[in-house]
């Protein structure tokens, strides 16, 4: 890790970001607790997930260029999501950044600046 660069830099880019959208939803869809939140046609959400990651890790802002300001927390709303989905989504985050192969210190670093968001999230005990 290059703590000179971004998140998005030192992932590789879109390339990098790509390769960990990719790993990541297919380890989401077998979840049992985060499966049936995604829709069956999970092209559009992996869509939306690189664009909002490419921002969120200091890349181009693709997602607020194309949807306007994020509000994550408000457009998860509909969604029960509890502190075991938030923590499922974050061991499903950890496993697709095994599988593409990004290193410590990079690897602990994402899941801790991920952290934050997937419990902030949470809107049911």
């Amino acid at each position: 890790m290059k703590p000179t660069l971004s998140i998005y830099e030192n992932l590789g880019g879109e390339q990098g970001v790509r390769a960990l959208v990719e790993a990541f939803y297919p380890i989401v869809m077998q979840n049992e607790k985060l499966a049936p939140l995604f829709p069956e046609d999970i092209q559009p959400v992996m869509d939306k997930q690189y664009m909002f990651l490419s921002q969120f890790f200091g890349g181009p802002a693709l997602f607020s260029e194309a949807y306007g300001h994020p509000m994550m927390r408000a457009r998860h709303m509909h969604f029960e999501v509890t502190v075991e989905r938030a923590e499922a989504w974050l061991s499903c985050m950890n496993q697709a950044l095994t599988q593409i192969g990004v290193e410590e210190p990079l690897h602990s670093f994402i899941l801790q600046r991920l952290s934050g968001p997937a419990h902030h999230f949470v809107n049911t005990p």
